[in-house]
């Protein structure tokens, strides 16, 4: 057998350059790179083969590890899990800052190669630095807490292991039914160890997306649901997306003349003016849409986690008599809610559909005309909010997220991705943005990670260089996790930012109040702070600082002429603006479940408490 001497971590990158995927009928990299930060736990060891192929494979460097795994993440969201991002860190605190990420990428079932550097395997220096101890189990590391926010996970203590480990690795990222973050720890020795390898561990090997076909018994039920069915409604999730799936929704909804709506994760697989997109469901649903839920006798979930918002905790699909048909890969997913499970590819499924539904059949006329009837209204809605207000020249009025938004996105074009993640926006934009691509949302709120925003913006931009990125960020998060604006200038990859500062955490402070709490701890106003109060963060001087372009305007005609200069920029611009951190639409939107306590001094939290019970009665149990 023909073997090639390498170290472990030398053998590890090698192979990653081995791995290739199809995309749009192209060979490509299965690996866009590496990000690393090296410490002494992976320095020697990854950070040496690294430098032996970085012509070949590109190694990026970032400012925080957190902030690096969030970009990996995006670019994996963005490529629609078809392209992969390995981070290494050091050991400890480096490992550490990575598990938000790791969590971030299991939620949202995004394929992320985490290697983490880990304590020595022979134990020889115990305790080295930044090693935390366990008295009663030798064998534990931090790297441990990657576990419950990894679908595979092993620590390579010998060379060898890894021939078995690292192809695992990548599999289970790339079935479509396991995908999401794998995290090989590295021990700082292993990394430097020579073994002779198989030298066809090292061969080419072409991925493509694998698309797994659905059960016929499965499917012979899922046509009789569809043709029974008076009010029927689709619901379009992320699954759309990663399975390439949006011409064939598109065409089945067409087809069939069915009303859909979209999921956070599912925005963009219609156009928003299509006749037949109702918008948003759910918590940040449209009217329209929320009201076709509540009386739709057969919804038809393609490719969506169902979570509470996209069922307003449960209490949204009312018709006593409907069907839940749930087309996923997952079969975990498929039977949630006491679905009618149809498990199987997106893409896939929906042509073996179209294949067996009698083609003269369509969802009746009256059903259409009511809901788009609905839709026109909801329409007018959103153009009525977003529209400039009076006051857009007013530097003394503080406009709404919704006023921002507009702005915005009637400056945006079709090239244009928004990226947005926690807060309030997301709920906002998830009503009001209006894209036509299905490249031009991306909202990370599986885990709605504070944070993710800046970095994640970084990463749709390595992942589509051609398109202009805008990130929305609220002051939170941007104090957050900001220091990779100074990545993104270093590495050329330019982005618009726009920060809206409403001195605090304003989503939690209006949540706080719905559920009879005073303000408290959240707006900067309403917090511990010396008599002076809380300083006013100057947003464009510390953007201006990490090497972005940057201004504050004062009201909205300035955003609009900002954006423009934002335009012209070779680099990253960030544009800071105050607006008012109490309003958000109300038009649209649906119950959540969030506890109120059941005991309190406060007559406000009482209320809301016997409010709470009654909404609790809509849930099925």
């Amino acid at each position: 057998m023909e073997t090639l001497r390498l170290t472990m971590a030398q053998a590890l990158v090698k192979h990653l350059q081995a791995q290739f995927i199809v995309m749009n009928g192209v060979e490509v990299p299965l690996f866009g790179g590496a990000w690393a930060i090296f410490g002494h736990g992976n320095v020697a060891g990854m950070g040496e083969a690294l430098a032996q192929v970085k012509d070949q494979f590109t190694t990026f460097r970032a400012h925080n590890e957190q902030g690096m795994a969030l970009a990996a993440c995006a670019y994996a969201k963005q490529h629609r899990r078809q392209r992969i991002m390995a981070c290494t860190s050091s050991i400890g605190p480096g490992a550490t800052n990575m598990i938000t990420a790791a969590g971030l990428a299991m939620a949202n079932r995004l394929p992320v190669l985490f290697l983490p550097g880990d304590v020595f395997a022979t134990r020889t220096p115990d305790p080295v630095l930044q090693q935390v101890e366990h008295f009663n189990d030798p064998t534990l590391s931090v790297n441990d807490c990657f576990r419950p926010v990894s679908r595979y996970f092993d620590r390579i203590n010998r060379p060898e292991q890894l021939i078995t480990s690292l192809p695992a690795a990548i599999n289970t990222m790339l079935d479509p039914v396991t995908c999401g973050p794998a995290t090989l720890a590295l021990p700082q020795d292993v990394q430097t160890m020579a073994f002779d390898f198989p030298t066809r561990f090292f061969t080419k090997k072409v991925h493509t997306l694998r698309r797994n076909r659905t059960d016929l018994d499965q499917l012979t039920a899922a046509v009789d649901a569809i043709k029974a069915a008076r009010k029927p409604l689709i619901l379009l999730g992320g699954g759309v997306h990663y399975s390439l799936a949006v011409e064939e929704a598109k065409a089945f909804v067409e087809q069939y003349q069915i009303p859909a709506c979209e999921t956070q994760a599912g925005k963009g697989a219609l156009a928003w003016d299509h006749p037949l997109n109702l918008g948003s469901v759910g918590v940040t649903g449209s009217s329209a849409a929320n009201k076709a839920a509540q009386e739709a006798d057969l919804i038809i979930a393609i490719g969506t986690r169902l979570q509470d918002f996209t069922s307003a905790s449960r209490t949204l699909f009312a018709n006593p008599n409907h069907t839940l048909l749930s087309i996923n890969i997952t079969p975990f997913d498929a039977e949630k809610h006491n679905a009618l499970p149809l498990v199987g590819d997106a893409k896939s499924t929906l042509e073996e559909l179209r294949a067996q539904l009698t083609s003269g059949w369509k969802a009746p006329t009256s059903w259409s005309n009511q809901v788009q009837a609905l839709n026109q209204a909801w329409l007018s809605t959103v153009d009525e909010v977003t529209a400039l207000p009076a006051q857009a020249s007013n530097k003394h009025y503080l406009p709404t997220d919704a006023n921002v938004i507009g702005v915005i996105n009637r400056f945006a074009s079709t090239n244009s991705t928004i990226v947005q993640a926690a807060g309030g926006l997301p709920g906002e934009l998830h009503k009001l943005w209006r894209t036509s691509s299905d490249l031009g949302y991306h909202v990370e709120y599986g885990f709605s990670c504070m944070g993710y925003e800046l970095a994640g913006g970084l990463g749709v931009k390595m992942a589509t260089p051609e398109r202009d990125v805008i990130v929305m960020v609220g002051d939170g998060s941007y104090l957050m996790l900001n220091s990779e604006i100074a990545t993104s200038v270093m590495l050329g990859l330019k982005l618009t930012i726009v920060v809206l500062d409403n001195r605090g955490y304003a989503c939690i402070n209006r949540l706080q109040q719905a559920c009879g709490g005073e303000p408290f701890n959240n707006l900067l106003q309403n917090c511990h702070t010396v008599d002076s109060g809380a300083p006013k963060t100057d947003f464009a001087a510390h953007a201006k600082a990490l090497g972005a372009a940057s201004e504050q305007v004062a009201c909205l005609a300035d955003l609009e002429a900002a954006l423009v200069r934002a335009k012209a920029s070779d680099k990253t611009y960030v544009i800071a603006i105050d607006t008012d951190p109490m309003p958000s639409t109300q038009e649209g939107g649906a119950w959540w479940d969030v506890a109120v306590p059941e005991v309190s001094s406060r007559d406000e939290v009482k209320n809301a408490e016997r409010q709470y019970k009654i909404a609790k009665q809509m849930q099925p149990y």
